[in-house]
């Protein structure tokens, strides 16, 4: 049984889980390797070419919550001069969310806290058609290198690279008319990539990240215009890095939830966990599990300021 498999890797992974989603769905789908995903590039060229040319070689299915995502079968994308060129984008469809949900237009000011390897960074600057300003920011050096890489490549001339901790932005009150706080986690829904996370999960970790993303998306909110939207997102499905840190905004600011509407399957956001209640308001937040899309899992809220 897969479940006494993982259970024989990290059985404090097990014992927590068992509480957050022990169906037998769950595991199987955590234990199955990910489905390859890549977004077009239309600032380079446009979805249909890049169809047609790639369908030759592979089966392709639309990805249903973005537009220019798909869903990509048989081996090799990665070899192909699409790839080389910066005509496709390598990225888990779940991961296309953020960008989507994020309400962008032309010439927009916008930061990406944690933008590094740069796919939602791409992304959004291709939503806004290489019009206004993307801060791509990171706190890592070492992550830099592939950030910049992906932003030439992908052809993104609207993005300015910033090495700084999260937090700093808190001091630029009311400024981005755009924020999105692709937030440090845990990874539990990159198991499916590699099973090093599995192994990795600390529930002391998972605490820590828990306080460093509260202090981030405090100073994401503060640097946000009002009227403006910042959407947080984790590839994790722990509730204290999720449902708690969006309870925690809404406890500490004025800070308002919307409803996601796309065409997507999700699990009902959790509302108590361990003893702690989480604000009603947490129903409209985007929680997925593997099992939901056949996707990684993975977490979305969409934040409004009055």
């Amino acid at each position: 049984m897969i479940k006494e498999q993982f259970r024989e890797i990290n059985k404090r992974f097990v014992e927590k889980y068992e509480k957050i989603d022990d169906s037998k769905e769950f595991y199987e789908f955590m234990a199955k390797p990910i489905r390859q995903s890549f977004r077009v590039n239309t600032l380079k060229i446009d979805i249909d070419s890049v169809v047609k040319r790639l369908s030759e070689e592979f089966e392709l299915e639309k990805v249903p919550w973005c537009r220019e995502g798909f869903f990509v079968y048989g081996e090799g994308i990665t070899k192909t001069p699409e790839f080389a060129l910066g005509l496709i984008f390598m990225q888990e469809a779940s991961s296309m969310i953020p960008p989507v949900v994020m309400d962008l237009e032309e010439n927009l000011f916008v930061l990406d806290m944690a933008a590094a390897p740069g796919a939602k960074t791409t992304q959004i600057s291709q939503y806004m058609n290489n019009t206004g300003c993307v801060i791509a920011n990171d706190v890592k050096y070492s992550r830099l290198n592939i950030l910049i890489s992906n932003i030439q490549k992908y052809g993104c001339v609207n993005v300015v690279v910033t090495e700084k901790d999260g937090r700093y932005f808190g001091r630029f009150k009311d400024t981005f008319d755009r924020v999105l706080l692709d937030a440090p986690c845990s990874n539990v829904g990159m198991i499916r990539k590699n099973y090093k996370y599995l192994k990795l999960w600390r529930q002391r970790e998972v605490e820590a990240l828990s306080r460093l993303q509260k202090s981030l998306i405090l100073a994401a909110y503060k640097s946000l215009k009002p009227k403006g939207v910042l959407v947080y997102s984790t590839c994790t499905l722990d509730p204290e890095e999720n449902e708690e840190v969006i309870d925690y905004l809404l406890y500490n600011t004025d800070a308002k939830l919307e409803k996601i509407k796309l065409p997507i399957k999700s699990t009902d956001p959790i509302l108590e966990f361990n003893g702690k209640k989480y604000s009603e308001e947490v129903k409209k937040c985007l929680r997925i599990h593997p099992q939901d899309n056949d996707t990684e899992g993975f977490f979305v809220a969409k934040v409004v300021k009055p």
